[in-house]
């Protein structure tokens, strides 16, 4: 039954695609499609505009208009629906695929070449495990246990230059993109590992573009959906290569 009443609206221009707003949406009614935050049904939003606070653009506004009866049960099912498909998402694919099978090996260290001038350096990768996505990375992983957590938006290991040696050393390395993959299934992921394992610390590595900033979000509130503090520390990349900030999110 459709009548007039408060509903969430977006603006695409404004939208940079962060999905801040998913987190913080519980009843699921946000999702990244191409690149912009979308309303997937009006049945599931309640009008409330828990999201406004976390968009950092504004794009987000309450408005009434005509649209179909906020459902409760309808979000119940959907956000059921969801959550099985993630837990159905397997370690390994079907083909084999080189991309999921586990692995843990020692990472390597610097070595300075003697045959060339003393500004040049061969550095080995710093990398402990694999892989390293983190839709790929199974809960369970060992290499998670203990870890101290690297969580990094994927452009930054090209955009610094000293990834390896600055923060990838000693740590393990989860990647993805916050603006284009699954926001509310990134939160679901790392919930389920911060219930699973005890992470010792976790440094969220992300660009300085907007986009980026949801990603913190995402790991903070996976905290909390777990009952978790960890000490978390934000550092924001410029684009071109050198560190625009360092925070410290969670003591």
């Amino acid at each position: 039954m459709n009548g007039v009443r408060k509903i969430i609206e977006i603006d695409d221009g404004l939208c940079n695609g962060c999905g801040a707003c998913i987190v913080s949406c519980i009843e699921g009614a946000l999702q990244i499609a191409d690149g912009k935050a979308k309303l997937v049904a009006d049945k599931y939003c309640d009008g409330l505009g828990a999201c406004l606070g976390e968009c950092p653009t504004g794009a987000l506004r309450v408005v009434e208009r005509r649209a179909e009866e906020f459902d409760e049960e309808a979000v119940k099912h959907h956000l059921a629906e969801h959550k099985e498909t993630a837990q159905q998402m397997p370690d390994t694919l079907p083909c084999g695929c080189p991309s999921t099978h586990l692995q843990t090996f020692a990472p390597k260290i610097p070595i300075q070449e003697s045959s060339h001038p003393s500004s040049y350096m061969r550095t080995e990768s710093a990398l402990s495990h694999w892989p390293v996505q983190i839709r790929l990375v199974p809960v369970g992983a060992p290499f998670l246990q203990h870890a101290d957590l690297l969580v990094i938006a994927d452009c930054t290991a090209v955009a610094y230059p000293d990834f390896h040696q600055d923060f990838l050393n000693g740590k393990v390395v989860l990647m993805g993109c916050p603006k284009f993959d699954d926001v509310q299934g990134y939160v679901e992921k790392f919930t389920d590992i911060f219930r699973r394992t005890t992470i010792r610390s976790i440094t969220a590595l992300v660009m300085e573009v907007p986009c980026c900033q949801g990603l913190p979000v995402i790991v903070k509130k996976a905290m909390d959906d777990a009952g978790k503090a960890i000490p978390m520390e934000y550092v924001v990349i410029r684009l071109q290569g050198g560190i625009l900030k360092k925070e410290q999110l969670v003591a």
